[in-house]
């Protein structure tokens, strides 16, 4: 197969076919196609080996943008086994066959129905085949080749990121880059110059150029000013084949400006200025303004003012308004017509960022000349001091000259002047003043304790011009009298342990004084010496405006007194002399070995034995409920009925129904105890009345003469044993009473209830280290107080 190419528009296309066709398909797209054919003789069979077909494409071309009424011709496919009769069918597959690329079957030419842009595809991949159009069987192997899109120049060059801002320094150098632009071109740049871009400058000259292959552009003059001109607009053109007739070309503006540098100095537009201000005007006020002008601008135009001469310099200052650029001229010291009517300054404006690049368009500086010109004024009287302090003690009477203000006219006609108070406040009304003289005197009694500063208010005016009124603050510093007697500085709960040493420290009394320091800061503490010598404490005055009370003896004891009062005088220091009696309350506690206060309040016995309120509520609930017992049991007894044995020979010593009160001192049936008091006297032992006996008890008769020599003591013996041994006895509740406590012991009685009230010599200290077993005996007889009183 053979490829053909009539796309000869351009003169490379016209060499493209002239190679095409001189080279054949070895070279040029042409394919050479050996078929071996095949001869059937009688008698015998001849083979031929059908070599392998190849198929060698180059690439075709085809022109972009075609603006033709007829399909573009592309090529020609041509297959070796083609002889013209029409048996070869042409197939073409792949990027855009059928739609952009179509073939006819027969002759094997290739045509384009659309225009094609390079810019969005620049080549297109097909697949030739050839087949027998009889038996559809392919002729030739499949194969792929190109159809590349022929460039011509339909596009213009364009600047990206147009339009430019950019700045330079004013006073550059000539030839200094600004900026550099840089356009593209769509189009091929491997073929021809359709992308060869050159740039020029359209707009902008003699102050800009453009370098014409890179696009930097450059000033092109010396010393551009800012202040002449600030604003460029340049306009840059790129064209594409190189520049030559007929290629294309686009543009875009460059907005310079030119930035500022200090190469201008301040100027003031006068030589000489005159200013007006009155004499009253306040110091620290702006009394006027002054400005140099600086064709510059930022901070190359800042500047700094100075008074550098002149016989105001020291009455006012000027300081620059960083907004404005002015100089503010303020009063420093206050102005009088009647001394002084004119000052003069020199002034200098100079700039404060300077740029040695151009110091010799300097100096940067002015200086010019002020004349300042002070203005008489009527003015308010004058104190001679800003302020007054005084001082008047207390109590002194309604009357009493405090102190003196003095006001005069500052002006020439030097008018009288009134004094008069301000009564704005109510401290203001404590105090008069003389109108002619200023003299300040008290209207009313004061108490330092309760203020011991005021403050008024003096004014002063003209006599001719009241209108013109100055004010001057006065202070009067209440004076201290010693009109107030110490008092102890709280309330004092003294306490002392009933087990308190001699001379033991057990509290330390301050007090105040309403007075100040010179009439109160230092109190004596002392007995009342009109009463008698207290035995039980005493008083130390430690010279420090404290005293300690202290205890003169060894034990105190609650039960006999549980609180003592101590009367103190606490005299002062001042001129003269105040003092006071208080009286302090001591009272007497139970405390612990390491002093810390137990109880300060007399409790019950069951109390100072130790036992908390649960026990004592759960001895009084076991009471309750042996109670309880007792009733039922007695009601259960009572509801049996068993006859009772009642006889009159019983004669048992105590017989006692629980709820019989008795008869009194005339009843003695129910209690005999006339066998105890006479043992000789007892009666024949009767049976009991309430149970018969089942087994006779044991004989309990004695002769008569061994009742008058029994001893007592012996005959309880018998009885306890006859009761012990009495089978007959039931378990019931039965009351002996036994009035014979015995022989006296010679040891004496070891009970502990008198030995409250004597003091042994004997020291049972020793107790307390026992333990818990020994803790009530140490409280008994130790120093150890115990927890509660008895």
């Amino acid at each position: 197969m053979r490829i053909t190419s009539t796309s000869c528009i351009c003169p490379v296309l016209v060499c493209l076919c002239f190679v095409q066709r001189c080279y054949g398909a070895a070279h040029h797209g042409s394919i050479k196609v050996t078929r071996n054919q095949t001869k059937h003789i009688e008698g015998e069979t001849e083979v031929h080996h059908r070599p392998k077909r190849g198929w060698v494409w180059n690439q075709f071309f085809v022109l972009e943008e075609h603006m033709g009424p007829d399909p573009q011709y592309v090529g020609k496919l041509h297959s070796n086994s083609d002889k013209g009769d029409g048996s070869v069918k042409y197939i073409l597959t792949g990027e855009g066959a059928g739609t952009i690329f179509i073939i006819d079957d027969t002759t094997g030419d290739i045509h384009s129905t659309k225009s094609l842009d390079r810019e969005q595809k620049t080549h297109y991949v097909l697949h030739a085949q050839a087949i027998d159009r009889r038996t559809n069987k392919p002729l030739e192997p499949e194969s792929e080749f190109i159809i590349k899109v022929q460039d011509i120049n339909d596009n213009a060059p364009k600047f990206t990121d147009g339009p430019y801002i950019v700045t330079v320094p004013e006073m550059s150098e000539m030839g200094t880059s600004v900026l550099q632009v840089t356009a593209t071109d769509a189009d091929d740049p491997t073929y021809g110059n359709s992308a060869r871009v050159v740039y020029s400058i359209l707009q902008g000259q003699p102050y800009f150029s453009v370098d014409p292959k890179t696009g930097v552009i450059r000033t092109a003059l010396h010393n551009m000013d800012r202040e002449a001109r600030e604003h460029y607009s340049v306009v840059i053109q790129a064209k594409d084949m190189a520049g030559q007739v007929g290629g294309l070309s686009g543009s875009t503006t460059v907005n310079i400006t030119l930035t500022d540098v200090n190469d201008n100095p301040p100027r003031f537009p006068q030589k000489h200025y005159q200013l007006y201000v009155p004499e009253s005007a306040q110091v620290g006020s702006a009394v006027g303004k002054i400005k140099a002008n600086d064709a510059d601008t930022g901070s190359n135009a800042d500047m700094k003012y100075t008074i550098i001469n002149g016989d105001g310099s020291g009455v006012f200052s000027i300081s620059t308004d960083k907004e404005t650029r002015e100089g503010i001229l303020s009063l420093k010291k206050p102005l009088n017509y009647e001394k002084k009517k004119s000052y003069t300054l020199n002034i200098e404006g100079a700039n404060t960022h300077l740029d040695f690049r151009f110091s010799h368009l300097g100096p940067f500086k002015d200086v010019t000349m002020l004349k300042v010109i002070v203005g008489d004024v009527d003015e308010p009287p004058l104190f001679t001091m800003p302020s007054y302090v005084m001082e008047v003690y207390e109590n002194a009477k309604i009357g009493t000259p405090v102190g003196t203000v003095t006001a005069h006219d500052p002006d020439a006609a030097n008018s009288l002047v009134r004094y008069f108070i301000d009564h704005n406040t109510e401290e203001d009304r404590y105090f008069t003043i003389d109108a002619s003289t200023g003299t300040i005197k008290t209207a009313k009694i004061f108490d330092r304790e309760e203020t011991p500063w005021y403050n008024i208010t003096v004014a002063a005016s003209e006599i001719d011009n009241p209108g013109l009124v100055s004010h001057v603050p006065v202070g009067v510093r209440i004076l201290d009298v010693n009109d107030n007697p110490p008092e102890l500085a709280r309330d004092y709960d003294v306490v002392v342990c009933e087990n308190t040493k001699p001379g033991q420290v057990i509290q330390t009394i301050t007090a105040t004084d309403k007075d100040n320091s010179a009439n109160g800061a230092r109190f004596h503490f002392s007995l009342d010496e009109g009463l008698s010598l207290n035995p039980n404490f005493t008083l130390r005055n430690n010279e420090d405006n404290t005293a300690s009370i202290l205890t003169r003896r060894r034990r105190y004891s609650r039960t006999t007194q549980d609180t003592y009062y101590l009367p103190v005088l606490i005299s002062d220091g001042g001129v003269p002399p105040l003092s006071s009696s208080s009286t302090l309350t001591i009272r007497v506690c139970a405390c612990e070995r390491d002093g810390r206060v137990r109880t300060c309040h007399a409790e019950a016995f069951l109390s100072s034995a130790g036992l908390s309120t649960g026990a004592l509520i759960a001895i009084l609930l076991c009471i309750v409920i042996l109670l309880a017992i007792v009733v039922l049991f007695i009601t259960l007894r009572r509801s049996k009925k068993e006859p009772l044995i009642i006889s009159e020979e019983d004669v048992r010593e105590n017989v006692v129904t629980y709820d019989d009160e008795g008869g009194g001192e005339e009843d003695t049936e129910a209690f005999d105890i006339t066998a105890l008091r006479n043992p000789s006297a007892a009666e024949e032992l009767k049976y009991r009345r309430d149970v018969r006996p089942e087994v006779k008890p044991l004989s309990r008769h004695h002769p008569s003469s061994s009742l008058d020599s029994i001893d007592v003591q012996e005959f309880l013996n018998q009885r306890l044993a006859e009761a012990d041994l009495d089978p007959s006895v039931p378990p019931y509740d039965s009351l002996q009473t036994y009035a014979y406590e015995g022989h006296r012991s010679e040891a004496g009685s070891i009970s502990s209830l008198d030995s409250a009230t004597t003091h042994s010599d004997q020291d049972y200290n020793y107790l307390g280290d026992w333990g818990p077993e020994f803790k009530k005996l140490a409280e008994l007889y130790g120093e150890i107080e115990p927890e509660r009183t008895t």
